[in-house]
């Protein structure tokens, strides 16, 4: 594990805060001037960004299949333009990574794990997450949050019950690993962000 420069990664459904967290961590190593990038997924260079956009957009309806190979390409795009280059030589935050695919393609759209896994293993090679946050949220303060949204995409127009099979797909993947943190999004921000933080000092 490298600990001067880990990769960093911030998963969890809508709503979830993932977003909000990743921010105030670049920002608190923008202030202590520690060289890092961060990347969305999809997302993270200009082609991945270009399929983030159709995966997105709210007009088109793709089935599970399609959604899964386009996230898989988005993925491909930055794994050799972007990780690869900065892998062990920058901090790296990630807002969602391959977990997101598990979580939701398999376990919300019912698409193959082991496909899933096989194509992860092929791009990612010998690139592995240091520590991965799972930002867990009750379904109330989701349907808040994203009432809240100004601007929704295809993915957060689900009905509940995918968004709960989602969340219960990223408890399966983080069992018993120790590499992954729980944060409780319904708690009082100041406390998740510490709870964060201090995890992160850990190895940086």
């Amino acid at each position: 594990m490298s600990k001067q420069k880990p990769l960093i990664v911030f998963e969890g459904i809508e709503g979830s805060g993932k977003t909000t967290l990743i921010n105030y961590v670049s920002n608190y190593l923008k202030k202590k001037n520690k060289t890092f990038i961060k990347i969305r997924e999809p997302g993270g260079n200009k082609n991945s960004e270009t399929i983030r956009k159709i995966i997105l957009n709210k007009k088109n309806k793709f089935n599970s299949f399609t959604d899964l190979m386009l996230y898989l390409a988005a993925r491909s795009e930055i794994v050799e333009n972007v990780i690869k280059k900065n892998y062990k030589k920058k901090i790296i935050l990630m807002d969602r990574f391959t977990d997101s695919t598990i979580a939701y393609q398999h376990y919300g759209m019912g698409q193959n794990k082991y496909l899933i896994n096989f194509i992860n293993k092929l791009l990612l090679k010998n690139i592995k997450p240091d520590l991965i946050f799972i930002n867990i949220i009750s379904m109330k303060n989701l349907i808040k949050r994203l009432k809240l949204r100004k601007n929704k995409n295809r993915y957060d127009k689900f009905k509940i019950k995918f968004y709960k099979k989602v969340q219960s797909g990223y408890v399966k993947i983080s069992k018993n690993k120790s590499n992954y943190v729980f944060i409780d999004s319904n708690k009082d921000l100041k406390e998740i962000k510490n709870k964060v933080l201090s995890n992160i000092l850990k190895i940086i």
